[in-house]
Protein backbone atom coordinates (compact mmCIF):
# COMPACT_ATOMS: atom_id res chain seq x y z
CA UNK A 1 0.00 0.00 0.00
CA UNK A 2 2.54 2.41 0.75
CA UNK A 3 4.58 1.63 -1.99
CA UNK A 4 1.72 1.98 -4.51
CA UNK A 5 1.38 5.68 -2.56
CA UNK A 6 4.81 6.32 -3.14
CA UNK A 7 4.72 5.42 -7.03
CA UNK A 8 1.52 7.52 -6.80
CA UNK A 9 3.55 10.74 -5.34
CA UNK A 10 6.87 10.18 -7.89
CA UNK A 11 4.60 9.99 -10.93
CA UNK A 12 2.40 13.66 -9.28
CA UNK A 13 6.29 15.14 -9.17
CA UNK A 14 7.42 13.60 -12.17
CA UNK A 15 4.42 15.19 -14.48
CA UNK A 16 4.53 18.82 -12.45
CA UNK A 17 8.15 19.24 -13.52
CA UNK A 18 8.01 17.96 -17.07
CA UNK A 19 5.13 20.64 -17.38
CA UNK A 20 7.43 23.08 -15.85
CA UNK A 21 9.51 23.16 -19.46
CA UNK A 22 6.01 23.81 -21.78
CA UNK A 23 6.19 27.39 -20.27
CA UNK A 24 9.84 28.40 -22.00
CA UNK A 25 9.11 25.75 -24.60
CA UNK A 26 6.08 27.27 -26.08
CA UNK A 27 7.72 30.58 -25.65
CA UNK A 28 10.52 29.36 -28.58
CA UNK A 29 8.09 27.55 -30.61
CA UNK A 30 5.91 30.49 -30.79
CA UNK A 31 8.47 32.03 -33.05
CA UNK A 32 7.72 29.76 -35.88
CA UNK A 33 3.74 28.58 -34.98
CA UNK A 34 0.53 30.20 -34.15
CA UNK A 35 -0.98 29.45 -31.11
CA UNK A 36 -3.57 27.38 -32.33
CA UNK A 37 -1.53 25.47 -34.74
CA UNK A 38 1.08 24.77 -32.61
CA UNK A 39 -1.97 22.96 -30.24
CA UNK A 40 -2.55 20.99 -33.49
CA UNK A 41 1.24 19.70 -33.78
CA UNK A 42 1.58 19.07 -30.44
CA UNK A 43 -1.23 17.22 -29.50
CA UNK A 44 -1.51 15.51 -32.52
CA UNK A 45 2.41 14.22 -32.35
CA UNK A 46 1.85 12.79 -28.87
CA UNK A 47 -1.41 11.23 -29.62
CA UNK A 48 -0.03 8.99 -32.18
CA UNK A 49 2.58 6.63 -29.67
CA UNK A 50 -0.11 6.62 -26.88
CA UNK A 51 -2.77 5.48 -29.48
CA UNK A 52 -0.23 2.39 -30.38
CA UNK A 53 0.50 2.15 -26.51
CA UNK A 54 -3.35 1.86 -25.92
CA UNK A 55 -4.86 0.01 -29.10
CA UNK A 56 -6.34 -2.91 -27.36
CA UNK A 57 -8.03 -0.92 -24.52
CA UNK A 58 -9.64 2.42 -27.34
CA UNK A 59 -13.07 1.47 -27.92
CA UNK A 60 -13.41 1.51 -24.03
CA UNK A 61 -11.97 5.18 -23.77
CA UNK A 62 -13.85 6.51 -27.23
CA UNK A 63 -16.99 7.88 -25.68
CA UNK A 64 -19.15 11.36 -26.23
CA UNK A 65 -17.50 12.59 -22.52
CA UNK A 66 -14.61 11.84 -23.20
CA UNK A 67 -14.08 13.14 -26.70
CA UNK A 68 -15.76 16.36 -25.63
CA UNK A 69 -13.34 16.80 -22.53
CA UNK A 70 -10.74 15.98 -24.25
CA UNK A 71 -11.38 18.96 -26.95
CA UNK A 72 -12.19 21.53 -24.19
CA UNK A 73 -10.18 20.20 -21.77
CA UNK A 74 -7.07 20.04 -23.25
CA UNK A 75 -7.50 21.48 -26.96
CA UNK A 76 -8.99 24.45 -25.75
CA UNK A 77 -7.28 25.30 -22.86
CA UNK A 78 -3.92 24.85 -24.12
CA UNK A 79 -5.25 27.53 -27.76
CA UNK A 80 -6.16 29.87 -24.78
CA UNK A 81 -2.95 29.55 -22.66
CA UNK A 82 -0.32 29.64 -25.74
CA UNK A 83 -2.33 32.87 -26.73
CA UNK A 84 -2.49 34.31 -23.54
CA UNK A 85 1.47 33.64 -23.10
CA UNK A 86 2.32 35.11 -26.37
CA UNK A 87 1.08 38.40 -24.88
CA UNK A 88 2.21 38.42 -21.38
CA UNK A 89 5.69 37.45 -19.32
CA UNK A 90 6.42 34.15 -18.54
CA UNK A 91 6.41 35.53 -14.86
CA UNK A 92 2.79 36.41 -14.94
CA UNK A 93 1.63 33.14 -16.62
CA UNK A 94 3.32 31.15 -14.08
CA UNK A 95 1.67 33.39 -11.27
CA UNK A 96 -2.02 32.77 -12.97
CA UNK A 97 -0.93 28.48 -13.31
CA UNK A 98 -0.09 28.60 -9.81
CA UNK A 99 -3.72 29.19 -8.82
CA UNK A 100 -4.63 26.54 -10.32
CA UNK A 101 -4.75 23.80 -7.35
CA UNK A 102 -6.87 26.53 -5.25
CA UNK A 103 -9.45 26.76 -8.26
CA UNK A 104 -9.73 22.63 -8.18
CA UNK A 105 -10.16 22.85 -4.14
CA UNK A 106 -13.16 25.42 -5.60
CA UNK A 107 -14.75 23.28 -7.71
CA UNK A 108 -14.90 20.06 -5.49
CA UNK A 109 -16.33 21.85 -2.39
CA UNK A 110 -18.98 23.89 -4.31
CA UNK A 111 -20.29 20.58 -5.97
CA UNK A 112 -20.23 18.36 -3.24
CA UNK A 113 -17.50 15.88 -3.52
CA UNK A 114 -14.84 16.48 -0.78
CA UNK A 115 -14.28 18.81 1.97
CA UNK A 116 -11.02 20.90 2.57
CA UNK A 117 -10.47 21.78 6.32
CA UNK A 118 -8.12 24.30 7.55
CA UNK A 119 -4.60 22.67 7.31
CA UNK A 120 -4.80 22.02 3.18
CA UNK A 121 -6.25 25.58 3.08
CA UNK A 122 -2.97 26.22 4.67
CA UNK A 123 -0.97 24.64 2.25
CA UNK A 124 -3.06 26.54 -0.87
CA UNK A 125 -2.22 29.27 0.64
CA UNK A 126 1.22 28.84 1.30
CA UNK A 127 1.76 27.39 -1.86
CA UNK A 128 0.73 30.18 -4.02
CA UNK A 129 1.98 32.66 -1.08
CA UNK A 130 5.35 31.06 -2.91
CA UNK A 131 4.13 31.58 -6.49
CA UNK A 132 3.31 35.17 -5.91
CA UNK A 133 6.57 35.85 -4.36
CA UNK A 134 8.14 33.97 -7.24
CA UNK A 135 6.45 35.82 -10.13
CA UNK A 136 6.72 39.16 -8.84
CA UNK A 137 10.28 39.00 -9.06
CA UNK A 138 10.08 37.39 -12.63
CA UNK A 139 10.57 40.29 -14.33
CA UNK A 140 8.80 40.70 -18.10
CA UNK A 141 6.56 42.74 -19.73
CA UNK A 142 3.12 41.60 -18.71
CA UNK A 143 -0.80 42.52 -20.85
CA UNK A 144 -4.12 42.51 -19.31
CA UNK A 145 -5.53 40.68 -22.04
CA UNK A 146 -2.95 37.97 -22.00
CA UNK A 147 -3.43 37.36 -18.23
CA UNK A 148 -7.44 37.38 -19.08
CA UNK A 149 -6.33 34.40 -21.66
CA UNK A 150 -3.96 32.30 -19.31
CA UNK A 151 -6.99 32.87 -16.44
CA UNK A 152 -9.74 31.80 -18.76
CA UNK A 153 -7.51 28.21 -19.28
CA UNK A 154 -6.84 28.30 -15.95
CA UNK A 155 -11.01 28.06 -14.98
CA UNK A 156 -11.80 24.97 -18.03
CA UNK A 157 -8.31 23.05 -16.90
CA UNK A 158 -9.31 22.89 -13.00
CA UNK A 159 -12.81 21.82 -14.41
CA UNK A 160 -11.72 19.43 -16.45
CA UNK A 161 -9.36 18.12 -13.72
CA UNK A 162 -12.43 17.56 -11.47
CA UNK A 163 -14.34 15.63 -13.68
CA UNK A 164 -11.34 13.36 -14.72
CA UNK A 165 -11.37 10.76 -12.32
CA UNK A 166 -14.88 9.48 -13.29
CA UNK A 167 -13.58 9.29 -17.07
CA UNK A 168 -10.65 7.52 -15.89
CA UNK A 169 -13.05 5.00 -13.48
CA UNK A 170 -12.44 1.27 -14.88
CA UNK A 171 -10.16 2.59 -18.09
CA UNK A 172 -7.06 2.28 -18.91
CA UNK A 173 -5.29 5.93 -18.34
CA UNK A 174 -3.35 5.56 -21.37
CA UNK A 175 -6.22 4.72 -23.85
CA UNK A 176 -8.37 7.54 -22.07
CA UNK A 177 -5.20 9.87 -22.37
CA UNK A 178 -4.21 9.42 -26.28
CA UNK A 179 -8.40 9.56 -27.13
CA UNK A 180 -8.28 12.52 -25.70
CA UNK A 181 -5.16 14.23 -27.11
CA UNK A 182 -6.51 13.09 -30.47
CA UNK A 183 -9.67 15.36 -29.68
CA UNK A 184 -7.89 17.98 -28.67
CA UNK A 185 -5.87 18.26 -32.29
CA UNK A 186 -8.74 17.44 -33.88
CA UNK A 187 -11.24 20.21 -32.03
CA UNK A 188 -7.93 22.75 -31.93
CA UNK A 189 -7.82 22.59 -36.19
CA UNK A 190 -11.14 24.31 -37.02
CA UNK A 191 -9.30 27.18 -34.66
CA UNK A 192 -6.07 27.23 -36.36
CA UNK A 193 -8.09 26.95 -39.74
CA UNK A 194 -10.24 30.16 -38.68
CA UNK A 195 -8.22 32.28 -36.84
CA UNK A 196 -4.48 31.44 -38.50
CA UNK A 197 -5.38 29.94 -42.06
CA UNK A 198 -3.37 27.54 -44.10
CA UNK A 199 0.20 27.40 -41.92
CA UNK A 200 2.73 29.51 -43.98
CA UNK A 201 6.66 28.78 -44.94
CA UNK A 202 8.60 26.65 -42.69
CA UNK A 203 8.98 27.53 -38.83
CA UNK A 204 12.37 26.57 -38.49
CA UNK A 205 14.38 24.39 -36.88
CA UNK A 206 14.83 25.59 -33.41
CA UNK A 207 10.75 26.18 -33.27
CA UNK A 208 10.44 22.38 -34.49
CA UNK A 209 12.73 21.24 -31.99
CA UNK A 210 10.48 23.01 -29.50
CA UNK A 211 7.14 21.25 -30.55
CA UNK A 212 9.17 17.82 -30.78
CA UNK A 213 9.99 18.70 -26.55
CA UNK A 214 6.59 19.95 -25.98
CA UNK A 215 5.10 17.19 -28.04
CA UNK A 216 7.26 14.28 -25.56
CA UNK A 217 8.62 16.04 -22.77
CA UNK A 218 5.24 18.46 -21.92
CA UNK A 219 2.52 16.14 -23.14
CA UNK A 220 2.77 12.93 -24.15
CA UNK A 221 4.94 11.91 -20.56
CA UNK A 222 3.66 14.42 -18.31
CA UNK A 223 -0.24 14.14 -19.13
CA UNK A 224 0.08 10.00 -18.83
CA UNK A 225 1.52 9.89 -15.62
CA UNK A 226 -0.48 12.54 -14.57
CA UNK A 227 -3.82 10.78 -15.56
CA UNK A 228 -2.10 7.30 -14.31
CA UNK A 229 -1.82 9.17 -10.66
CA UNK A 230 -4.72 10.70 -11.07
CA UNK A 231 -6.98 7.53 -11.16
CA UNK A 232 -5.77 6.88 -7.52
CA UNK A 233 -5.90 10.02 -5.45
CA UNK A 234 -8.61 12.74 -5.36
CA UNK A 235 -8.35 15.92 -7.21
CA UNK A 236 -7.19 17.57 -5.14
CA UNK A 237 -3.70 16.00 -3.94
CA UNK A 238 -3.41 15.78 -7.31
CA UNK A 239 -3.72 19.68 -8.48
CA UNK A 240 -1.33 20.44 -5.46
CA UNK A 241 1.66 19.18 -7.45
CA UNK A 242 1.16 21.48 -10.36
CA UNK A 243 2.59 24.40 -8.31
CA UNK A 244 6.08 22.52 -9.41
CA UNK A 245 5.44 24.36 -12.91
CA UNK A 246 6.07 27.38 -11.96
CA UNK A 247 9.02 27.05 -10.06
CA UNK A 248 10.79 24.35 -12.63
CA UNK A 249 9.72 27.06 -15.45
CA UNK A 250 11.43 29.98 -13.35
CA UNK A 251 15.06 27.86 -12.93
CA UNK A 252 14.69 26.76 -16.46
CA UNK A 253 14.71 30.91 -17.31
CA UNK A 254 17.27 31.22 -15.05
CA UNK A 255 19.60 28.53 -16.89
CA UNK A 256 18.33 28.89 -20.52
CA UNK A 257 17.26 32.54 -20.66
CA UNK A 258 20.16 34.02 -17.97
CA UNK A 259 17.05 35.41 -15.94
CA UNK A 260 18.29 36.88 -12.35
CA UNK A 261 17.58 34.08 -9.52
CA UNK A 262 18.05 35.87 -6.08
CA UNK A 263 16.74 35.42 -2.34
CA UNK A 264 13.04 36.30 -3.54
CA UNK A 265 12.77 33.20 -6.05
CA UNK A 266 14.98 30.79 -3.11
CA UNK A 267 12.05 31.47 -0.91
CA UNK A 268 9.22 30.97 -2.84
CA UNK A 269 10.61 28.13 -4.21
CA UNK A 270 10.97 26.79 -0.44
CA UNK A 271 7.29 28.34 0.13
CA UNK A 272 5.95 26.49 -3.12
CA UNK A 273 7.45 22.97 -1.67
CA UNK A 274 6.54 23.95 2.20
CA UNK A 275 2.75 23.83 0.77
CA UNK A 276 2.66 20.37 -1.44
CA UNK A 277 4.10 19.16 1.60
CA UNK A 278 1.60 19.99 3.74
CA UNK A 279 -1.38 19.70 0.84
CA UNK A 280 -0.30 16.08 0.58
CA UNK A 281 -0.27 15.42 4.38
CA UNK A 282 -3.79 17.37 5.10
CA UNK A 283 -5.55 16.07 1.95
CA UNK A 284 -4.43 12.64 2.19
CA UNK A 285 -7.18 9.87 3.72
CA UNK A 286 -5.98 8.42 7.25
CA UNK A 287 -5.50 5.09 7.71
CA UNK A 288 -6.96 2.95 10.38
CA UNK A 289 -3.42 1.89 12.44
CA UNK A 290 -6.08 0.20 15.11
CA UNK A 291 -4.69 -3.76 14.76
CA UNK A 292 -7.18 -6.10 13.79
CA UNK A 293 -7.98 -9.38 16.02
CA UNK A 294 -6.06 -12.38 15.36
CA UNK A 295 -8.74 -15.21 14.14
CA UNK A 296 -9.73 -17.88 16.47
CA UNK A 297 -8.42 -21.44 14.96
CA UNK A 298 -11.58 -23.21 16.11
CA UNK A 299 -14.97 -20.95 15.11
CA UNK A 300 -18.23 -22.65 15.76
CA UNK A 301 -21.19 -21.52 14.21
CA UNK A 302 -23.82 -19.30 15.13
CA UNK A 303 -27.13 -20.31 15.94
CA UNK A 304 -28.90 -18.83 11.75
CA UNK A 305 -25.17 -18.42 10.44
CA UNK A 306 -26.17 -21.07 7.38
CA UNK A 307 -26.57 -24.84 7.25
CA UNK A 308 -23.91 -26.92 9.11
CA UNK A 309 -21.29 -29.28 7.08
CA UNK A 310 -23.13 -32.75 6.50
CA UNK A 311 -21.74 -35.64 8.76
CA UNK A 312 -19.14 -37.53 6.88
CA UNK A 313 -20.88 -40.98 5.48
CA UNK A 314 -19.07 -44.26 6.90
CA UNK A 315 -19.14 -47.81 6.59
CA UNK A 316 -21.24 -48.40 9.19
CA UNK A 317 -23.70 -45.75 8.61
CA UNK A 318 -24.70 -47.85 5.38
CA UNK A 319 -25.30 -51.07 7.37
CA UNK A 320 -28.85 -52.68 8.10
CA UNK A 321 -29.46 -51.84 11.52
CA UNK A 322 -30.83 -54.80 13.21
CA UNK A 323 -33.70 -54.95 15.60
CA UNK A 324 -33.31 -55.21 19.46
CA UNK A 325 -33.82 -58.65 20.86
CA UNK A 326 -37.06 -59.63 22.19
CA UNK A 327 -38.84 -57.20 19.39
CA UNK A 328 -41.56 -58.54 17.11
CA UNK A 329 -40.17 -58.30 13.33
CA UNK A 330 -43.34 -57.46 11.31
CA UNK A 331 -43.20 -59.03 7.55
CA UNK A 332 -44.20 -56.42 4.99
CA UNK A 333 -47.14 -57.27 2.78
CA UNK A 334 -46.35 -58.44 -0.44
CA UNK A 335 -45.91 -56.00 -3.56
CA UNK A 336 -48.85 -56.69 -6.45
CA UNK A 337 -47.79 -56.47 -9.86
CA UNK A 338 -50.10 -55.92 -13.14
CA UNK A 339 -49.99 -59.01 -15.57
Amino acid sequence: MRNDRRTTLLALVASGLLWGSTVPLTKVALAGWGPAWLTVARFALAALPLAWLGRHHLRAAVTPLILLWGAVGYGLVIVLQNAGIARTSVSHAALLIGATPVLVALFTVGLGRARVGAPAWLGFGVALAGVAFVGAHGGGAAAPAGDALVFASLLLAAAFMVAQPRMLAGRDPVAVTAVQLAAAAIGALPAALVIEGRPGAAPGLVPTVAVAGLAVGGTLLPFTLFAWAQARVSPEIAGAFLNLEPLVGVVLGAVAFGDPVGAAQIAGGLAILAGIALNTTALSPRQDRTPMPAPSRRRRPRFGAGPRPAAPVTRHATQTRRPPRGATIRERPPVRTLD
